[in-house]
């Protein structure tokens, strides 16, 4: 092996001993020298996680609930197609 392999070799060697059992007091292995290669702490990284967690709000949300019908006023429904629920939601009442 040439000089530069070997000392490379070694180089390589030692970060891998280094970082086999990370610090108790830190959660990462850096070495100080530049800020844009630093890792994220655990901490910051939950900090940094953004939770949008589903739907948007509607500015009117419905309400859920149980409703009996008639079987004629179902039927009736039913029978204009896709989208009957909201055709009873936009119903006027009487």
């Amino acid at each position: 092996m040439s000089g530069l392999k070997m000392n490379l070799s070694k180089q390589k060697d030692e970060i891998l001993a280094a970082t086999a059992v990370p610090p108790k007091e830190r959660d990462f292995v850096w070495n100080g020298k530049d800020e844009d290669d630093r890792p994220l702490s655990k901490k910051e990284m939950r900090e940094g996680i953004k939770r949008a967690g589903g739907r948007p709000r509607a500015a009117n949300p419905k309400k859920s609930t149980t409703v009996r019908l008639d079987a004629e006023v179902l039927d009736f429904f039913k029978a204009q197609g896709k989208g009957w629920q909201t055709k009873i939601s936009e119903t006027p009442p009487a």
